[in-house]
C-alpha cells in the first residue's frame, strides 16, 4: 500500500521526545512540514519560537503566511521539575514551576490554534491534534499536580473547541498516550532494566495519528486513549 502522501503541516514540540520523532516520519511526506520549536526541529522546516509569549505566535504566523494549513499538530509539552520521579513533591513545587507547565501544556496551544484558524480554513480537510495524556483522565494515579491539571484542561479545550468548530468541520482530536517509545524513553527504560515493551512503539503512535489525519471531513475522531499494554491504565 502507497504511503498517504501530505499538505501542509505545523508540528509545534518537532525539537524532541514525541514531536520530533513524528517531524522525521511525516517531513518526507508532507509538501511542507513546519517545525516548531525554541531548538531546531529534528525535520522539516525549523521555526525557533517561545510560543508561550506574544512573540512566538507571530513568529509562526510570519512563517506560514496566508497559506492553507492542512494539520496543526500540538506535540509539545513539560511537567514540574521532579516530575514522575520519587524526588517530586507538591509542596516544594514552585510558582513559576507550575505556572510554566499550564502556559506551556494549556494556555499555548490554545492560542495558537486561534491563530492559525485562518490558514486552518482554507485547507481541503483541516485537522487539529493535541498531544494530551493518560494523567488527565479520571482517576488516573498521577500525583504531578500542574501537569495532571494542564492535560485536563487540555481535554476540555479540545471538546471546546469540537462544538465551536464543528459547523466548519475542522476535525480537533486528543491523544492521551502513556509511555511513548521514543529514543529518549527507551534510554530510560534500559538504564532502569525495564522491558522495552513496557512502553507504547512509535510505529504505533504514528498509525494512530495517521489514522486521525487520513479521515475525510465527514469523520472526527474525538478522543483516543493509548495506554501501554503492561501499563497503568490499560
Amino acid at each position: 500500500m502507497r504511503a498517504t502522501q501530505y499538505g501542509t503541516l505545523l508540528l509545534a514540540g518537532a525539537s524532541s521526545g514525541i514531536g520530533g520523532e513524528v517531524a522525521r516520519a511525516l517531513a518526507p511526506r508532507s509538501q511542507r512540514l513546519i517545525g516548531v520549536a525554541r531548538r531546531d526541529a529534528l525535520a522539516g522546516e525549523s521555526v525557533h519560537a517561545d510560543l508561550t509569549a506574544p512573540e512566538g505566535l507571530v513568529s509562526v504566523k510570519s512563517a506560514l503566511g496566508d497559506a492553507p494549513l492542512d494539520a496543526l499538530l500540538y506535540m509539545g509539552g513539560t511537567w514540574e521539575t521532579d516530575a514522575f520521579t520519587s524526588d517530586y513533591t507538591f509542596e516544594t513545587c514552585t510558582d513559576d514551576d507550575m505556572a510554566r507547565v499550564i502556559a506551556v501544556n494549556l494556555m499555548a496551544p490554545i492560542r495558537l490554534v486561534k491563530a492559525l484558524l485562518p490558514n486552518l480554513r482554507r485547507s481541503d480537510n483541516p485537522k487539529i491534534v493535541f498531544m494530551g495524556a493518560l494523567s488527565g483522565l479520571d482517576n488516573f494515579p498521577a500525583r504531578e499536580v500542574a501537569n495532571s491539571a494542564s492535560k485536563f484542561g487540555l481535554r476540555g479545550a479540545v471538546h471546546a473547541l469540537r462544538e465551536e468548530l464543528r459547523g466548519e468541520r475542522i476535525g480537533v482530536t486528543v491523544i492521551n498516550p502513556g509511555y511513548v517509545g521514543t529514543p529518549h524513553v527507551l534510554e530510560e527504560l534500559e538504564r532502569d532494566g525495564t522491558n522495552p515493551d513496557d512502553a507504547i512503539p512509535m510505529a504505533d503512535m504514528m498509525m494512530i495519528l495517521e489514522c486521525v489525519l487520513n479521515v475525510s471531513r465527514s469523520t472526527n475522531i474525538k478522543e483516543i486513549q493509548l495506554p501501554a499494554m503492561s501499563g497503568t491504565g490499560a
